[in-house]
């Protein structure tokens, strides 16, 4: 085991001591030889000569000593990156970030279960003990490096991956790098955290040039805004209003600026869902 300050799942700076026919042995700085961590061929990216100083990731072997490799994460503390989950522990996950061996995250880090082979949104931090760690934890970062949605149209694609879900839906980073709100109402099916999805532009934001956004077809959004509309007037009314399925279209017209096919979808929908009943001439709020 690791003696010193040196741990496991940390990134230092040694210096080669020693050779052998498998690699060089790095100066663990305990002095005491025995501890010196090896440098195997296998991990080293250049070769490494007596002397020099080495930048390494440290990590456990199979037989729980402590060993070295020149593959140091891609990313630095604090940097943001879309990560591949490599595997899944019963304490967490580990997702490659270019080390030679993945980097935990912990369950307080996650984002629902992420699986073997997908990818999520995660920061690199180091933990209370040293040690490098990841998290998806990560508004804050993706809010600063979000750009303005600027000349982006309503109806618009915009594609991205998810790396957050809350009760009033989920948020998206784009490849532009347009931060993305869609509505629980707005999606069919609730994507994955780290799903990469694509979404149609409803709503730009002037405040803050983010979006919102919808997974529905637009048709199918439309007839949502439709019933909602219907469910407003009834509320207004009381619960019970003199407009059915049997009212001229000049009247829908000029009371909800819907056509009469429009309104009777947005009727049909709302039977549907058992929130209205229709009695003779009138519609009524269940």
């Amino acid at each position: 085991m690791p003696q010193g300050k040196l741990l496991p799942a940390t990134v230092a700076e040694l210096t080669a001591v020693r050779q052998s026919d498998i690699g060089v042995f790095l100066d663990a700085q305990t002095g005491n030889t025995s501890d010196d961590i090896l440098l195997h061929k296998t991990q080293q990216t250049a070769a490494v000569k007596i002397g020099d100083k080495v930048k390494v990731f440290l990590y456990l072997d199979p037989k729980r000593r402590l060993t070295a490799s020149m593959r140091v994460p891609k990313m630095r503390v604090g940097q943001v990156a879309y990560l591949k989950v490599i595997n899944v522990a019963k304490d967490g996950a580990f997702v490659d970030a270019g080390a030679e061996r993945g980097i935990f995250m912990p369950f307080a880090g996650m984002r629902g279960r992420p699986q073997v082979g997908e990818r999520v949104w995660a920061k690199l931090y180091t933990d209370k003990s040293g040690r490098l760690a990841a998290t998806m934890e990560v508004e804050d970062e993706l809010r600063r490096a979000a750009v303005v949605a600027k000349d982006v149209k309503i109806g618009a694609k915009v594609t991205g991956a998810v790396y957050n879900i809350t009760d009033s839906g989920a948020f998206m980073f784009t490849d532009e790098r347009y931060i993305v709100f869609i509505d629980r109402r707005e999606m069919p099916c609730v994507p994955r955290v780290g799903e990469r999805i694509t979404a149609r532009v409803t709503f730009v934001r002037e405040e803050d040039g983010r979006l919102n956004a919808s997974l529905r077809e637009q048709k199918e959004t439309a007839l949502l805004i439709d019933a909602e509309a219907v469910l407003g007037e009834l509320k207004a009314r009381g619960g019970a209003m003199p407009y059915t399925d049997k009212t001229s279209p000049e009247v829908i017209k000029a009371k909800f600026n819907l056509s009469k096919a429009a309104f009777k979808r947005a009727l049909g929908h709302l039977l549907k869902e058992n929130k209205i009943e229709q009695k003779g001439d009138l519609t009524v709020l269940k």
